[in-house]
């Protein structure tokens, strides 16, 4: 299995006749990973700042923090739902500049010397909301307290010793997880404000609705655009030689992230608030498309590609299965094509048995597009055409469908290691005692990680004790009981990836820093099971 790309595919145009920009071919690499290798003297650089500048750039930083509170206390007593008056009183004007001072203050003694800012930020009265992307880091607060604009947090937030006062300062939008009518409160809070001629600060919204790499922008959740008022979009950089600011799913943590930076001498950001985005008529009733064409906007803007791969994806990138994706797999796009057949992977795992009988009918005869689109009962499309180009390898209009359902296996149940390889053994072992040689062990494993190539002679050795030349489901699993590290082992012990993977930042919500509120019922919206991203 391997990404063969098709070359550019312009996508249709909609609304005001804008699309999602043309996407050239998916992102080559896993937007949720974030791969951090320093070198050698990188590695000194960090250890001579790390017992210099490091501890007093972190106690001032603190002590910046502790600065600020006592006039972010005053500030927001009274009850949080109270409108601002207008105009604002002296007195919070003048909190609000010291506020801004001492804030640009810590992140310049955090090495953010120069913030360069592009454009011009729009008044409330023109744009209620601000979008940011791509999100990628917990320094994407720089532009929040630049403009001190509200944000939309959990409500657990504003409990937190000093951080909650200052949170609750900016006035933000909380979102509570016990309410389940919630998240809809949260967008008729939005729009409640911005109808109110600019009385509200901005909100400060990251579509996105996690972390990622900013090789490309994911697909926005549509929260932020149900509103149906204009938003101003606004783009993060970070220019840095060295990034120790991204902060993923899978790479450096949390406190990594933050040690690394501060041992920086200098660290660079740009944001560019881009012109006012006004919807069409319809995309104020469909803030898909909405959210959609601001994300073209914005991907020109940066000079990056667009891709469907969602937060949900996140759970599939990050499987605790014995078969931890690589940075370079194929399923997250095999992932995103699924969806884009109307194909819902929660709702198909219960058809993996049906899919595999009858794959496993046709013992490896390869089949061609329209059959493959008989076989899942939908029409041939573009979106049908790219599936198939990931199974046809040689380009000669073929593909086995047992890699197809191996693929779907792991996308509908990316935890469960052993099912995925047992219903592979099911399709490729042979009638008599559904053994399989090594080759067919090769396809199984390539299709389950998303790779083109894999060298499984030495697993398939020490599997094959008896060297039979051949091995079977029981071989397999009791070889994976005995050696639950067998892939970091034998299948890629050189790729260091892995053992960062198993690092989770420790996310107190979804994206690191700004909740999602889209709608419990749309797929937007919904929540993905993996423990990790609860």
């Amino acid at each position: 299995m391997r990404l063969r790309g098709r070359g550019p595919r312009a996508a249709p145009a909609s609304g005001a006749g804008a699309g999602d920009a043309p996407r050239l071919a998916p992102p080559g690499r896993n937007p949720f990973v974030h791969e951090l290798r320093l070198s050698a003297l990188q590695k000194a650089q960090v250890a001579f700042m790390t017992l210099t500048l490091f501890p007093i750039r972190l106690l001032f930083a603190a002590f910046m923090m502790l600065l600020a509170w006592p006039l972010a206390l005053v500030a927001s007593l009274g009850p949080p739902e109270k409108e601002p008056e207008q105009p604002l009183a002296l007195w919070r004007k003048v909190v609000d500049v010291l506020l801004k001072a001492i804030m640009r203050t810590m992140w310049f003694a955090g090495g953010f010397h120069r913030v360069a800012v592009k454009g011009r930020q729009a008044l409330p009265t023109e744009a209620a909301i601000l979008t940011l992307a791509p999100h990628s880091s917990y320094f994407d607060a720089i532009p929040v307290t630049m403009t001190m604009s509200s944000i939309v947090m959990k409500a657990e937030s504003r409990d937190i010793p000093i951080w909650g006062t200052l949170i609750r300062y900016i006035r933000p939008v909380f979102v509570s997880r016990s309410d389940q009518d919630s998240r809809r409160k949260t967008v008729e809070e939005i729009k409640r404000r911005a109808q109110l001629g600019g009385k509200w600060p901005q909100v400060m919204i990251f579509p996105e609705g996690t972390c990622t790499n900013r090789t490309c922008l994911i697909t926005f959740k549509p929260g932020a655009f149900i509103p149906g008022v204009p938003v101003q979009p606004v783009v993060l950089r970070y220019p840095n030689k060295l990034d120790t600011i991204t902060w993923t799913w899978q790479g450096p943590g949390a406190l990594e992230i933050l040690w690394l930076t501060l041992c920086q001498f200098h660290n660079q950001v740009e944001i560019e608030f881009l012109p006012v985005y006004s919807p069409s008529e319809e995309e104020k009733r469909n803030p898909a498309l909405y959210a959609s064409n601001v994300r073209r906007v914005m991907a020109e803007a940066l000079g990056v590609s667009v891709t469907d791969y969602t937060f949900e994806d996140c759970q599939l990138a990050l499987a605790e299965g014995q078969l931890r994706l690589p940075a370079d797999t194929c399923l997250l796009e095999f992932a995103r094509l699924v969806r884009g057949l109307g194909l819902k992977p929660e709702k198909l795992e219960k058809d993996l048995d049906k899919y595999s009988e009858s794959a496993k009918m046709r013992r490896g005869e390869r089949i061609g597009l329209s059959e493959f689109a008989a076989y899942l009962e939908v029409p041939v499309s573009d979106t049908l055409e790219d599936m198939f180009s990931l199974f046809d390898e040689s380009a000669g209009g073929k593909m086995d469908l047992r890699e197809y359902v191996v693929a779907l296996s792991v996308v509908c149940r990316p935890s469960q290691t052993l099912d995925t390889i047992q219903l592979a053994f099911q399709m490729y072992g042979s009638p008599e005692d559904g053994s399989i040689e090594e080759d067919e062990l090769s396809c199984i494993l390539r299709t389950a990680l998303g790779v083109a190539e894999l060298n499984v002679t030495d697993l398939f050795r020490a599997i094959d004790q008896e060297e039979k030349g051949k091995i079977t489901f029981t071989d397999f699993s009791r070889f994976a009981e005995m050696f639950p590290d067998f892939a970091e082992e034998y299948l890629y012990p050189k790729q260091t990836q892995f053992d960062s993977c198993t690092q989770t930042p420790p996310a107190p919500t979804p994206n690191g820093f700004c909740t999602d509120f889209s709608p419990e019922d749309s797929d937007f919206g919904r929540k993905p099971s993996h423990k990790k991203l609860d």
